[in-house]
């Protein structure tokens, strides 16, 4: 594939940057998803907001549940091109997408059938704001296997060192979901209005386009998907190696989701316009943590590789830039939220008494950025050399103390900033000690690296 990197060899710095930057600008691009839609149903009210809020924690639940093949793909087929055995690497590949379809097909028809009692969980206070979130859950997670799919795709070219293709696909996506977005929203000529309903057949209808262009794109591609053979099953063993490795980073992606669901009711209890509040400034802060996770993937496929080839001085060195790249960013967005809060905010939601809440949220979120970029890094290490243990109990830990926090600090004179304070100490927290595990763990595998290529000498 001519946009294929090698990642085993070359300049070390220019290497990991012609990786990350087009799987940091799909970030940008799949924040752009996000952020159209904000924009476009903040214009239809808070109440509308609050909807796509509550509805959207169960696509970041999805989210979740497709890590197992996603990261267990990406890891395994990263460390099988390493080892220079295609063959396998194919048959990981098969096994991901396999799985990726089977698990989004389930998802879908759970949300689809319990969608009542789903959204009933977050006990929002109209029947309107009720309907509009019902709605939203059963169009977009009802056909979630092709966002699934998408990702799984993904991860598997990023693992072949092809990030190229990925922000292309998405990027047409996003052009598309602009497009439609406006038009199904709020109708043209024809076309009814179908506010909510319309943003969420907007994001589907731009999934599916990815998918059949990835499909485009990958078909003739001769080192994995000529030697897919998607309907051959895959080795048992392989299934669970997968799994082994997804499983970790998915449970805490999905006990994240659910920790964010029980933070969004205790929210709910000033209003659904807190609500509102909470999910435009987490699209506005996903210009950090959408960056954090699209460098992640690349650290991971970089390391996944030269840990696969056996290139522990290269892995080192790789990490260390990352960590620079992570920081800069994190400084930058980190400025960005404290100095500037109620410009962004205004972008989505111009309600007057919902501004001074918007401003707080970025603001005391604002603090924790760098943390969060780190925590990323040392994330995307991890996941590479398949220790994914490490983050996913750092990030369990952390993230579950949320609850405890937020009801102790909001009981406070602090109130709703109270819950902001809990998220945003948790990243600080995470993000100081998630690389402080990952310096500890290399050293004693940098030290065996050594050891072995001093013998071989």
């Amino acid at each position: 594939m001519k946009k294929k990197i090698d990642l085993l060899n070359g300049p070390i710095a220019g290497t990991l940057a012609r990786l990350a930057f087009p799987i940091m600008g799909t970030s940008f691009i799949q924040m752009g998803y996000n952020l159209v839609d904000m924009i476009w149903i903040g214009r239809l009210g808070s109440g509308a907001v609050a909807a796509v809020g509550a509805a959207g924690m169960f696509m970041w639940l999805a989210n979740g549940v497709t890590t197992i093949p996603r990261i267990g793909g990406q890891v395994t087929v990263g460390h099988k091109l390493g080892a220079g055995d295609k063959a396998a690497a194919a048959e990981y590949a098969r096994g991901a997408l396999r799985m990726g379809a089977f698990l989004g097909i389930l998802y879908g028809i759970i949300s689809l059938l319990l969608n009542n009692q789903l959204i009933a969980f977050f006990q929002l206070n109209s029947l309107k704001v009720i309907w509009d979130a019902r709605l939203y859950l059963m169009i977009t997670c009802g056909l979630v296997v092709f966002s699934f799919l998408d990702q799984v795709l993904g991860g598997i070219l990023a693992a072949m060192g092809n990030t190229v293709t990925t922000f292309r696909v998405t990027t047409i996506g996003l052009l598309i979901n602009l497009i439609l977005d406006p038009v199904l929203i709020f109708g043209v000529g024809p076309i009814p209005r179908l506010e909510v309903a319309g943003a969420a057949m907007a994001t589907v209808l731009a999934q599916v386009i990815v998918f059949v262009l990835y499909l485009r794109a990958v078909w003739h591609e001769p080192v994995i998907f000529a030697n897919l053979h998607l309907f051959v099953k895959t080795r048992k063993e392989y299934v669970k190696e997968m799994v082994k490795i997804g499983f970790p980073p998915a449970i805490q992606d999905s006990l994240f989701s659910s920790i964010s669901m029980v933070i969004a009711r205790l929210i709910a209890g000033w209003g659904d316009a807190a609500v509102a509040v909470q999910k435009v400034g987490s699209q506005i802060e996903s210009i950090s943590w959408m960056m954090a996770g699209g460098f992640s993937t690349a650290v991971n496929a970089f390391i996944a590789q030269n840990y696969g080839a056996g290139k522990g001085e290269r892995i080192r060195k790789g990490y260390r830039t990352a960590l620079v790249i992570m920081a800069v960013w994190g400084a930058f967005t980190s400025f960005l939220l404290l100095v500037f809060p109620e410009f962004f905010f205004r972008i989505f939601i111009t309600e007057e008494e919902v501004i001074p809440m918007g401003v707080d949220y970025l603001r005391i979120i604002g603090i924790s950025e760098i943390f969060m970029c780190l925590e990323g890094a040392a994330t995307g290490a991890f996941q590479g050399m398949g220790k994914t243990v490490p983050p996913s109990v750092t990030g369990i830990v952390f993230n579950t103390l949320r609850i405890p926090t937020a009801m102790l600090l909001s009981a406070t004179a602090l109130e709703l900033n109270g819950v902001w304070w809990a998220l945003s100490l948790s990243c600080v927290l995470k993000g100081t000690v998630l690389p402080v595990w990952f310096a500890l763990v290399f050293r004693k595998f940098y030290k065996n690296y050594k050891e072995m290529k001093g013998r071989s000498v």
